[in-house]
């Protein structure tokens, strides 16, 4: 089996998920009563401390020779792919009618898991480190104890294929479609010519069957990131190095910034491409890969339209601003452009029917008394 029924694991998903973890800020202390429950299954370690001395895990299921090594939050207010990583462990426990696939991959594959590389950021729901550090470009000088920790198990586990888990914000849309890129993939290049290397076709053609699978749920929502090359990026160092990595972007679904629906997704995707890695196709074709659109950027969270600013008429374009209360993540409206946006689509729609603002407060206190 190369390709998952996508009817069947969506049936299994509404009824199965881990719903134990939700929400858009996922921390270490969520995560700990799920890893204390997994059978025997699994074997979970505790593999060092991040800056902070936050205890780092690694999971391991399956016995099969393919080895897949796959982490999450590396940026710690990036939790889609920890969900959806739960969620994973969810179907290798417990498969229902679907236990056919789960004894393909773990009699073919061993899949070795660090869920919240960086839990000091996941706490404080930052990007980097509590030494300020962006994990995903440490990969070189491998100051943070969180890098030296990935790098260790990478070179201990010696994995085919590598699955490294992100977000990207709402801004990012799908080709000229100014449909919301839900779901993005990157197969990361070597070098600053993105050279078509053996292992980049090889990571291509994991994506290109994830790809296959999504387009029956979410057509027009999957985009391809950029393949400019960071000569300091986890990915594309690791690419390098000859593990294959798949890099997945979970972004927005429409009205989902909990992002429980865009978790879904990256689920579907997640176990797409280990039923795919483990049916050991013998060949493919990686062109498919470069028929995925580009991620562009004409998505906001509020377009108004119609608007007098500044004795202007114009239109506004608001993007929302992620801030730790409380009550957990709020989502605070920000001017982002102010010009014609015709080319742009959003999240909510508004026409302000020419009402006039002579500043940005009075206009985003209006905003803020329509949304909320």
């Amino acid at each position: 089996m190369e390709q998952l029924e996508l009817k069947k694991i969506q049936d299994w998903y509404s009824k199965n998920y881990q719903h134990k973890v939700s929400g858009r800020r996922v921390i270490l202390d969520s995560i700990l009563p799920i890893l204390d429950s997994l059978s025997e299954k699994f074997s979970v370690h505790k593999i060092g401390k991040s800056f902070l001395k936050r205890d780092i895990y690694k999971i391991q299921i399956g016995t099969g020779k393919t080895k897949v090594l796959l982490w999450t939050q590396m940026h710690g207010n990036e939790s889609t792919g920890t969900k959806a990583l739960f969620d994973l462990f969810q179907f290798l426990e417990n498969p229902g009618d679907t236990d056919s696939i789960q004894k393909n991959i773990l009699e073919n594959l061993t899949i070795i898991c660090i869920p919240i590389l960086n839990p000091d950021g996941a706490d404080a729901y930052t990007r980097v480190n509590a030494q300020q550090i962006d994990l995903n470009r440490d990969v070189i000088d491998k100051k943070a104890a969180e890098s030296i920790l990935l790098q260790d198990v990478l070179s201990e586990v010696n994995p085919q294929y590598c699955f490294n888990m992100h977000d990207q914000r709402t801004i990012f849309s799908v080709g000229a479609t100014n449909e919301p890129a839900t779901i993005s993939f990157l197969a990361p290049s070597e070098d600053v010519e993105r050279s078509l290397t053996e292992g980049r076709k090889k990571t291509m053609h994991v994506i290109n069957s994830m790809v296959k699978v999504l387009q029956q749920a979410i057509p027009n929502q999957i985009g391809r990131y950029t393949d400019e090359f960071y000569p300091t990026a986890t990915g594309d160092n690791f690419q390098k190095m000859g593990y294959n990595t798949v890099l997945i972007e979970s972004g927005h679904f429409k009205d989902d910034y909990d992002r429980e629906v865009s978790r879904k997704f990256t689920f579907f995707a997640l176990l797409q491409g280990l039923v795919y890695i483990s049916s050991k196709p013998e060949s493919d074709d990686h062109l498919p890969y470069f028929q995925i659109p580009d991620n562009e950027m004409f998505y906001l969270d509020i377009l108004l339209k119609n608007v007098y600013f500044k004795e202007q008429l114009t239109d506004i374009g608001l993007q929302f601003q992620e801030i730790v209360d409380k009550d957990g993540i709020s989502f605070v409206p920000k001017i982002d452009k102010v010009e014609s946006l015709s080319g742009y689509n959003a999240n909510k729609i508004m026409d302000a029917n020419k009402l006039r603002f002579d500043n940005e407060e009075d206009l985003l206190n209006w905003v803020k008394t329509v949304i909320y």
